[in-house]
């Protein structure tokens, strides 16, 4: 029968708390870290502990890890949550760091979500990890490189964690049944479920046995199946954080899928940000540049059905308006690619920011009164209608120091084919030409 989760003599924190490794030997996965000969275990066997900075997901141990750091130093912890605290409370834990040092104790200092202080809270830091006031241990789901400080940053030592593996979460479960649950037996099928299904976090794995257990003692089961995990009633939450790395992680591979031509894993992409809760709205805008960008003149049609599908999703919403998303995400995917057009742009971009602004030719510029027509304002313009093929062959637009210079090469697929064929016996019309705008 499933222990009393909630009888007094028991320990009323949560499961995944109670289940806190108490030493490295108890860590289930991040081998890389906590392995034999890994770095993080060799900072433990030494002692000597550092200021660092974990990056993993949500449930890949980043304050066990912390916790056994202090542990094993002998050190005092004091902790600091980014989302819950400000400037007062990093001074005022400033100045109880430094009682306990005066004491001749090390404090270490834990900040969880670290990445949501602002800068000048994170500036706040940096004087006291450089004075050796306190060592600092950040925790956070965010790309540093993008979310914590320069020179804050360089002060930590990085250790990147990973989502666990199906086969740890398993172990851990296993355990935890065991040691919370005794007499209380579970079909394997549901082990393996709530494993797989929880995308390497173990906080949320725990929680949901933890749910379990509890649905066992109310109805006074000693077997759960995957019945019972289904009358929890619960969906199976995404990994997905609007704005953070997974977030923009899951576009990269939506957009990587259509640019590499495999439609079966761009509607996989797609499908995980529409289930993780991303606005459609903005999957329809990135489809836009992807049309423009990886597709290009090679099939203009791309473009439309983009902007056709921006508009179905506004018209009907989700989920009415997922599917025109799905077309274009396919249509895109199975269409020939260039970047001629993008890769063309960009070059121009770069280089009008460095060259000079050369004045508009005298043919080109624009001549609406008599007055502007006197200063030789459009004086020489050819009317391209008015010439053979409606193309003044020897004519150039460009500005005299520039002329010839060609920045768009199109790619020899799709509709380009046909455009590059255009180009080249435009350019041989040009070298036939005895009206040439500047000589030779």
């Amino acid at each position: 029968m499933a222990a009393d989760l909630f009888s007094d003599s028991r320990d009323l924190r949560p499961l995944a708390a109670r289940m806190r490794p108490a030493s490295l030997d108890e860590v289930v996965g991040q081998d890389h870290l906590v392995g034999d000969g890994a770095p993080l275990r060799e900072v433990l066997r030494s002692g000597q502990i550092h200021s660092c900075l974990f990056w993993g997901p949500p449930g890949t141990g980043k304050t066990t890890l912390a916790r056994l750091m202090c542990d094993t130093a002998g050190a005092r912890l004091l902790t600091l949550s980014a989302v819950q605290s400000g400037m007062a409370d990093i001074r005022r834990t400033a100045d109880e760091a430094a009682a306990i040092k005066a004491a001749g104790q090390m404090p270490v200092v834990f900040i969880d979500e670290i990445h949501r202080y602002n800068k000048a809270q994170q500036d706040a830091l940096l004087p006291f990890v450089e004075e050796g006031q306190f060592v600092l241990i950040g925790a956070t789901t965010e790309n540093p490189g993008f979310e914590i400080n320069k020179a804050l940053l360089s002060r930590l030592q990085v250790y990147v964690l990973h989502p666990l593996a199906t086969e740890a979460i398993r172990q851990l479960l296993e355990r935890a049944l065991r040691k919370e649950a005794e007499g209380l037996t579970c079909d394997e099928e549901v082990i393996d479920r709530i494993a797989r299904e929880c995308s390497g976090d173990a906080r949320q794995a725990l929680t949901i046995l933890e749910a379990l257990i509890q649905h066992a003692q109310a109805r006074g089961l000693e077997h759960l199946s995957e019945a019972d995990l289904e009358s929890l009633g619960r969906s199976r939450p995404h990994q997905f954080d609007k704005g953070g790395d997974a977030f923009y992680d899951l576009i990269s591979a939506l957009h990587k899928s259509v640019r590499g031509s495999d439609p079966d894993a761009a509607l996989y992409w797609l499908a995980r940000m529409l289930k993780g809760g991303c606005d459609p709205l903005y999957i329809a805008r990135r489809l836009v540049r992807m049309a423009s960008e990886d597709i290009g003149n090679a099939d203009p049609r791309a473009l439309t059905l983009t902007l056709s599908a921006w508009d179905t999703v506004e018209r009907l919403g989700s989920p009415e308006g997922d599917l025109a998303l799905a077309q274009a995400v396919v249509y895109m995917a199975v269409a020939p690619k260039s970047n001629a057009v993008y890769t063309a742009f960009k070059r121009v971009m770069k280089e009008v920011g460095q060259l000079p602004d050369y004045p508009v030719p005298q043919h080109l510029r624009n001549a609406p009164t008599s007055f502007a027509r006197k200063q030789g304002h459009g004086s020489g313009y050819r009317y391209a209608h008015d010439e053979p093929e409606a193309y003044a062959a020897g004519e150039v637009y460009l500005p005299e120091p520039l002329a010839g210079t060609r920045w768009y090469t199109p790619v020899p697929r799709g509709l380009e084919i046909r455009i590059g064929e255009k180009l080249q016996h435009l350019k041989s019309l040009d070298e036939q030409s005895p009206n040439k705008r500047y000589a030779p």
